[in-house]
């Protein structure tokens, strides 16, 4: 059925930040195109999340999309010769950029979000950036966003031709964790869906890793525990 929404991409990772990021979307009244990637990542229970996630939220599309950053290495995400690192609390996390930084992963990922965008005739694309708590990586930045939305509208044919201004929209990246989880849980979203974890064990999530340690205590601020320490997935 036809419908008058505009639509917009929507990076899915299957994590908290990006699902409640979709159900935002979907609240703001765009038609939501959910773009996943199995990008060469050590497990793919993120993946089978956003299959879920993207069902339950109503996008009209979900595509996941294959590409191969392991081949370069340099990450604990994608390189098994390097340990994803493992803390007893979040407050031994460092400042330093982490080994699970990705190289260039969000210039990626938003270059075929870009590319999308275009296809559809859309002019709005959502990510679930975050500048407070978060593990440091340098394509999570309010700076870094207002840069390649600069560049994005002069490297397509629908930008050059006035068809299309290109629209990042970040709506966590001010938000605390626990701000964000409270965001999701008004409109409805399910944390036992997502998947952050880093280095799940038998699909379970770590509790350790820095992914699981911000987001544990994003849910203990308000006062609840983290559906993903507690069972698996419904």
């Amino acid at each position: 059925m036809a419908t008058s929404k505009p639509k917009a991409v929507v990076l899915l990772s299957g994590g908290l930040d990006s699902t409640t990021v979709l159900a935002i979307a979907r609240h703001e009244d765009y038609e939501t195109y959910a773009l996943s990637f199995r990008y060469g990542q050590r497990h793919t229970e993120e993946l089978e999340a956003a299959k879920k996630i993207a069902v339950e939220l109503g996008a009209a599309q979900h595509v996941i999309t294959d590409i191969n950053l392991s081949i370069f290495g340099g990450s604990a995400l994608t390189d098994d010769k390097l340990e994803v690192p493992h803390h007893d609390s979040v407050e031994e996390l460092g400042t330093e950029i982490p080994i699970t930084y990705v190289p260039a992963r969000n210039t990626i990922f938003l270059s075929f979000a870009l590319a999308w965008a275009e296809t559809l005739g859309s002019s709005d694309v959502f990510i679930g950036v975050n500048a407070l708590d978060y593990s440091g990586y340098p394509d999570c930045r309010p700076e870094y966003i207002e840069a390649y939305e600069r560049m994005a509208n002069l490297a397509t044919k629908a930008g050059v031709e006035g068809i299309q201004k290109l629209r990042i929209h970040t709506p966590l990246i001010e938000l605390t964790k626990a701000q964000t989880i409270q965001r999701g849980l008004e409109l409805g979203v399910n944390y036992a869906w997502t998947h952050s974890c880093y280095d799940p064990v038998d699909g379970k999530a770590c509790q350790t890793c820095d992914s699981c340690l911000l987001r544990s205590r994003g849910f203990a601020e308000l006062g609840l525990t983290d559906p993903s320490f507690t069972s698996l997935r419904a």
